[in-house]
């Protein structure tokens, strides 16, 4: 088949590559002339293991193509998907639609032939409905939902071996093409599963709202935990055994981050809100998520006897999850501004390189060197759990005789902490001093 994404941003570049990778035809379209010149060149602008090679070999192929050019796109192809941004709205847990209606009006402008359009953003319930109001000639065209369960650094896999295809439509004739599409990865043994649909959107955001839930209710519990002396680790275990709730999503760390938790809960009470219906579960996980960035923070006080002036401060990792390098809603982001408010110097180091959102603050310096930059820190905070960060040798890389580590994701084990003599603070474990 002959599809075309529109937005090369995450959601679309990495399902239009895959759907290349399957065998079929893909024209990935982007206002961003720059983008679309160096995705031609060989160059993804975003990080994701085994993305680059994947483009790279499609497009030699000649299945996979990028363009600017939105009409020539539409029209060679037989199925449309809309992949651009839905943020939250400036101050507001309502969600910007904006992007979606202009691209259907493109779509209604430029389009000759009948064409499937299929929604892979996430939007609130009822966008379907909205779209077909953008659309001019509503008989050429039929509007169906196609959420995506893509995770940031496991996408390809994630595309190869779904656990769910969701297809939200009244159309027999559109749930057939979609069938056909998908069927590589059905006969793989993904489920298909077919609602209507605003169904379809509802589903996504219902799923990552309830992800975001067991994040935080984890996360609470961990808070108990450093009270009572017991270890959250055994917890997550004891619970997650239990197949009624199951192991994942059960690790305590930092507030949840990304693209799609913090703005999917927001939308998904936005929604509520819009049609009077309360939805106070997911209203109290966005609360207890934004006041964990403040206890991390009042952790580190504690740490240091609120004695932060001139510490030295280094992070291994600020991206929100290993194997991305999407800074969006990272804990990093409230912490590091937050201890060079306190007067710290901050340094940090990722695998995915310096990052324009520190650029700006004083007294925060990037390390391409993991050795140099923990040479002489006086507090270490293993902030993603990157694998090259679960087997360091903290006492030949740092080298005074005193310093502290804080481990928000659990890396490390308690007793050899203990046995190296090394401050440790983790995340819902009793510490080892």
């Amino acid at each position: 088949m002959k599809l075309c994404m529109v937005g090369t941003g995450y959601v679309g570049l990495v399902s239009g590559t895959c759907f290349a990778d399957i065998g079929h035809t893909v024209y990935c379209v982007d206002k961003d002339i720059n983008k679309i010149k160096k995705l031609n060149a060989g160059q993804s602008p975003i990080y994701e293991p085994g993305l680059d090679e994947l483009i790279k070999e499609n497009y030699r192929s000649k299945r996979l193509f990028f363009t600017s050019n939105i009409s020539e796109a539409l029209n060679k192809s037989d199925i449309i998907f809309i992949c651009v941004g839905t943020p939250n709205k400036k101050n507001s847990l309502s969600v910007d639609l904006s992007y979606i209606f202009r691209v259907a009006k493109e779509i209604s402008k430029f389009s000759k032939n009948k064409k499937i359009i299929v929604t892979k953003s996430t939007v609130p319930v009822g966008t379907g409905d909205l779209i077909e109001k953008n659309l001019k000639n509503k008989k050429k065209f039929t509007v169906i939902s196609n959420p995506e369960f893509l995770r940031e650094g496991d996408a390809i896999r994630d595309f190869r071996y779904p656990d769910r295809i969701v297809i939200g439509s009244d159309s027999s004739h559109a749930f057939k093409v979609m069938k056909n599409l998908y069927l590589p990865l059905i006969n793989k043994g993904a489920k298909f599963f077919h609602t209507n649909r605003r169904g379809a959107e509802l589903i996504k955001y219902a799923a990552n709202a309830f992800l975001a839930t067991k994040i935080t209710f984890i996360n609470e519990i961990a808070n108990l935990c450093e009270k009572t002396g017991v270890n959250v680790e055994d917890i997550s275990l004891g619970m997650g055994t239990d197949v009624r709730i199951g192991s994942r999503f059960l690790r305590a760390g930092p507030a949840y981050g990304g693209s799609c938790f913090p703005k999917d809960t927001k939308g998904l009470v936005s929604i509520g809100d819009k049609v009077k219906i309360d939805l106070s579960i997911v209203r109290s996980v966005i609360k207890s998520n934004d006041n964990r960035k403040i206890l991390l923070q009042n952790k580190i006080n504690n740490i240091f006897g609120k004695n932060i002036k001139n510490k030295k401060i280094v992070f291994l990792g600020v991206t929100f999850k290993p194997n991305t390098d999407d800074m969006r809603d990272a804990a990093s982001l409230s912490m590091i501004p937050y201890l060079i408010k306190k007067k710290a110097i901050v340094s940090y180091y990722d695998p995915t390189g310096k990052k324009k959102e520190f650029s700006k603050l004083r007294n925060c310096i990037f390390y391409s060197d993991i050795n140099k930059i923990c040479k002489n820190a006086d507090l270490i905070i293993l902030h993603t759990e990157w694998d090259e960060f679960k087997s360091l040798n903290f006492k030949k890389l740092v080298k005074k005789t005193k310093f502290i580590i804080y481990d928000l994701r659990n890396l490390y084990n308690l007793d050899e902490m203990k046995r190296k003599k090394i401050k440790y603070f983790s995340i819902g474990r009793p510490n080892t001093n």
